[in-house]
């Protein structure tokens, strides 16, 4: 019998987790992934990323059609009406697609899937189900989850978190969103265009937390005006179920007198935490630290040898693409070759209408560090969002004064998420301003926008 079973085994089939155990296997390791969910992917293909963008789509085709943008430009309908089981089908067909796709690569490429959660035995072994196993590397890639607000009870029926919020039988005639970020603006914004009414509490006095100022500023003006409602600067003190109702009691962050709100249902969305509970961390000699992560060096490797982490569970934004990217880094590193992430240069994006999405530093954080030049485009001065009808947004650059290495890019228009992989392919490369601005873009594009706001950064943009 050999002395391990796997050369790696990896904790986890989230998008981290199951590029880890493919790209291991591709480079010759003999590799499992143990997964206790029915099917692969994770919170993200199963009721995250994957889920929440079937509906935002579906929802945003459906306004456009109940709204009467279609028959402005010339497409007359009847009266569109809501099929809501029907959206909820595409999703899960969505879902079932990918979730499948990945279980096939696993057999294409030879990863075996344990089926089951796993829980440490000791420094390479870990129980999965009945069955335990010895790996010579351990890559722990268990995501997040979804933080509780203390004293509210989730009951995925009247008062859900981000996966209830996913399978709401009917369109809710208020939903409160709890927390303004990334999840509860997608997810309010998905409910909202199906015709909910969404009121979104924030406890800080901005929505968007860790964008950039300007972002933050017109992100909210631009959901304001289509309906949402923002209560900044509050706290939420208790929420009362009675029936099929809520009642959520809340007031100003800096104290006060508090109120009620009357809500058919009640998003929780104030942030994830790391899934380590479970794992019997203790039996590896493996701890964490004050937020529950798991600390690890530039290569992965956590402080026992033969140990690594990647994605949700160790410090750094909780996103999708920073974990694959860590899969890819950590299993290579396994194999005796050269892998890096660049923590610096992380997109983030929020799957909105417009989507919105950064790269880098905000300016604020720029400043902080020395001085910045600034460019800034508005999409009204961009032919194809002009052509669209989406004259909302813009982009901005923020440059070192100096050098004028580009320090961070910051998007508002429909296709932001798209436009912000060239930004932080440029800054990958150290790009500057003018490297952005002197490389010719395809007419008419929305990206042209970033040509524009890089030669805003020196004073000479064409189209403002």
């Amino acid at each position: 019998m050999a002395e391990y079973d796997f050369d790696v085994l990896v904790i986890g089939s989230g998008p981290g987790g199951y590029v880890a155990a493919i790209r291991a296997a591709q480079l010759g390791l003999k590799t499992a992934c143990a997964e206790g969910r029915e099917t692969l992917g994770g919170t993200c293909l199963n009721v995250g990323c994957i889920p929440s963008k079937a509906l935002l789509h579906a929802s945003e085709l459906y306004e456009e059609a109940a709204g009467g943008a279609l028959a402005k430009l010339g497409v007359k309908l009847g009266k569109v009406e809501l099929d809501l089981e029907a959206m909820h089908a595409q999703r899960l067909d969505a879902v079932k697609g990918l979730t499948g796709g990945i279980e096939f690569l696993f057999k294409k490429n030879k990863v075996e899937w344990l089926k089951g959660y796993a829980a440490f035995t000791g420094k390479d072994s870990v129980k999965v189900g009945d069955r335990e196993v010895r790996a010579k590397n351990i890559v722990i890639a268990t995501g997040s989850s979804v933080t509780p607000l203390p004293g509210v009870e989730i009951d995925q029926k009247v008062v859900v978190d981000s996966t209830g919020a996913l399978e709401l039988a009917k369109v809710p005639g208020h939903l409160v969103v709890i927390g303004g970020g990334v999840i509860g603006l997608e997810l309010g914004s998905v409910w909202r265009r199906v015709g909910a009414k969404v009121t979104v509490i924030e406890y800080l006095d901005q929505i968007l937390p860790g964008f950039d100022a300007d972002v933050r500023k017109e992100a909210a003006r631009l959901f304001k005006k289509q309906g949402m409602e923002f209560k900044t600067s509050t706290k939420v003190t208790g929420v009362a179920v009675k029936g099929k109702k809520a009642t959520v009691t809340i007031e100003p962050a800096a104290g006060g007198a508090a109120e009620t709100i009357e809500a058919d249902n009640v998003l929780v969305s104030i942030g994830r935490k790391p899934n380590t509970d479970g794992l019997n961390l203790e039996a590896a000699g493996l701890a964490t630290n004050q937020r529950g992560q798991i600390e690890t060096d530039h290569s992965f490797k956590t402080s026992v040898p033969g140990i690594w982490a990647i994605g949700d569970v160790i410090p750094g934004p909780m996103l999708a693409h920073k974990a694959e990217d860590e899969g890819i880094a950590v299993a290579e590193n396994i194999a005796g070759l050269t892998g890096i992430v660049n923590h610096d240069v992380i997109p983030s994006v929020v799957y909105t209408m417009p989507e919105i999405a950064g790269v880098g530093l905000t300016e604020e954080a720029a400043k902080s560090r020395g001085e910045v030049k600034v460019g800034k485009f508005p999409m009204a001065g961009n032919s194809r969002a002009k052509t669209n009808h989406e004259p909302d947004g813009f982009v901005k650059v923020i440059a070192d004064a100096k050098t004028d290495r580009v320090l961070g890019v910051w998007i508002i228009t429909s296709v932001a998420g798209t436009m912000i992989a060239q930004a932080a392919q440029a800054m990958e490369f150290g790009a500057t301003s003018e490297d952005i601005a002197y490389t010719c873009h395809a007419h008419p594009t929305h990206s042209e926008a970033i040509k524009e706001a890089a030669m805003a950064v020196t004073g000479k943009p064409i189209h403002i």
